[in-house]
């Protein structure tokens, strides 16, 4: 009985210490993150007539472990959610968001979006586009000259 017990209180510890915990946050507030700003929605609702074009859209979703998000990101909306920006304010206070009801919801600025190394991904793919399409049009007009030359001789 006496060799049992170590084991069981060592195979209790390993248990726990193995264990994955279970992270889940609780947000403060409902957001949407738009051009690097984090905006809070409220339950202010703007009729159609008050709103402008359509500036953006959710693109990931906030992690629910770690807290962590990039791009244009919501916590509670799904993608595809549209923002919009109002007539007569400037984005830099508020902007609307579209719900799964269609109703127009206010989402004032709160605070710039942390960094996340996704951001500089996703901020140089047109970049790096533009290059490959350069690079190719430069690799295209080698080839093309080096066939003409041997044409030639």
């Amino acid at each position: 009985m006496n060799r049992k017990f170590p084991a069981v209180i060592l195979s209790f510890l390993l248990a726990l210490l193995l264990a994955s915990p279970v992270h889940a946050l609780s947000w403060a507030y409902d957001f949407v993150v738009w051009d690097g700003k984090v905006y809070e929605v409220t339950e202010e609702e703007l009729a159609p007539e008050e709103v402008a074009g359509q500036i953006g859209s959710v693109r990931t979703q906030a992690n629910e472990n770690t807290g962590s998000y990039y791009g244009n990101a919501s916590n509670a909306y799904p993608r595809g959610t549209p923002y919009f920006s109002i007539d007569g304010v400037s984005e830099r206070e508020a902007i609307v968001v579209q719900d799964d009801e269609s109703r127009l919801l206010v989402a004032e600025f709160r605070d710039s979006a942390p960094f996340h190394w996704m951001n500089v991904v996703i901020g140089a793919i047109p970049f790096l586009l533009i290059l490959a399409g350069v690079g190719a049009v430069v690799l295209i007009g080698i080839y093309v000259n080096k066939t003409r030359q041997h044409e030639k001789t």
